[in-house]
């Protein structure tokens, strides 16, 4: 088998914020480790990134994100995982400044010629956003690994926070969902759908700023948890319950019908086991709650508040006793 008909997804037991550890797991796990308390460290743990106030009126936002691959394509898989990467900070409002690369690699498995691709896809996924690139850390691994340390500049009073949701104001999705189902299908048939592809390299520099500019100041990005474990995250920290209008969800072209076929991630039904307590199902049945529940690899914004161009899916009411999420 040669470099290029090497199929990345079948290097790894799953692909993308799929792998991501469980959010009720999570909790447990990092449940009181939280760092001393100070009044510069704005946002800490619970949100998309850490944001530090600094001199200068202005706020350093850190983070990092890294998975398994999502694609067969090697560059095609970097420029997801940097993508992906880059949300986290344009979720809180900010730019992103500065990344370093993370890598894992089986090196006695797959040749260094494909690692060089994904480093490649990552770096015009950072040119794209303007950020500098230096350097990184890699290891040798079991499973090819990607993703990248960002640091980003914000304004410390215009931050989009998790936990900034109020009451009354409408729910807008800056991409389709879907992702989750048509990747699963992708890593079982090998079949190439290019507008997940379109949508899991798109920034969400233009929605953030979009979002600013509206007066927005509260939104999370939609990846591994789902449309329903983020919002259910927003809901439950800004105190308030979050309506969604099923019918006003949009969707990548052929995820009902992958849906249909069987093609479902185990993060996404893990995500709906996760939020089922809370959640006001209505007459939504199994599979638009699956759906809605689908683990997302470099979504899109979800905003508290209504963004130019972008379609509303919802909105926020006073919180309805221990319901979080409602569906109608």
């Amino acid at each position: 088998m040669t470099a290029a008909t090497m199929r990345l997804t079948q290097y790894a037991h799953g692909g993308g914020c799929a792998c991501k550890i469980p959010p009720g797991e999570l909790e447990e796990m990092v449940a009181g480790l939280t760092g001393p308390a100070t009044d510069d460290l704005l946002v800490g743990v619970g949100d998309d990134a850490a944001v530090v106030r600094i001199e200068g009126g202005r706020a350093v936002i850190a983070t990092a994100d890294f998975f398994t691959p999502v694609v067969d394509d090697a560059y095609t898989f970097g420029r997801i995982a940097a993508t992906n990467a880059l949300s986290d900070v344009y979720a809180m409002g900010g730019t992103p400044l500065v990344a370093v690369n993370l890598l894992g690699w089986p090196r006695g498995v797959l040749p260094p010629e494909l690692a060089r691709e994904v480093l490649r896809g990552g770096a015009d996924a950072a040119r794209e956003a303007g950020c500098h690139l230096g350097g990184g850390h890699s290891i040798d691994d079991p499973e090819p690994k990607y993703g990248m340390a960002v640091t980003g500049l914000g304004d410390p009073d215009r931050l989009l926070r998790g936990d900034a949701a109020v009451a009354g104001l409408p729910l807008t999705l800056t991409k389709p969902l879907g992702l989750g189902v048509l990747n699963n299908r992708h890593k079982a048939t090998g079949e190439v759908f290019e507008e997940a592809i379109a949508v899991m390299t798109t920034l969400n520099r233009d929605a953030s700023v979009a979002a600013l500019a509206a007066g927005a100041r509260c939104a999370t990005d939609v990846t591994g948890f789902g449309l329903l474990g983020h919002l259910h995250e927003v809901a439950r920290a800004s105190g308030v319950t979050a309506v969604v209008d099923a019918s006003a969800v949009p969707y990548v072209d052929g995820a009902r019908r992958s849906l249909a076929d069987g093609f479902v991630p185990g993060g996404s039904r893990r995500n709906l086991d996760w939020v089922r307590p809370f959640l006001d199902a209505g007459a939504a049945d199994e599979d638009e709650l699956v759906l809605l529940a689908d683990a997302q690899t470099s979504g899109g914004l979800l905003v508290a508040g209504e963004v130019p161009g972008y379609p509303v899916v919802g909105e926020l009411v006073p919180r309805r006793g221990e319901t979080t999420l409602v569906v109608r």
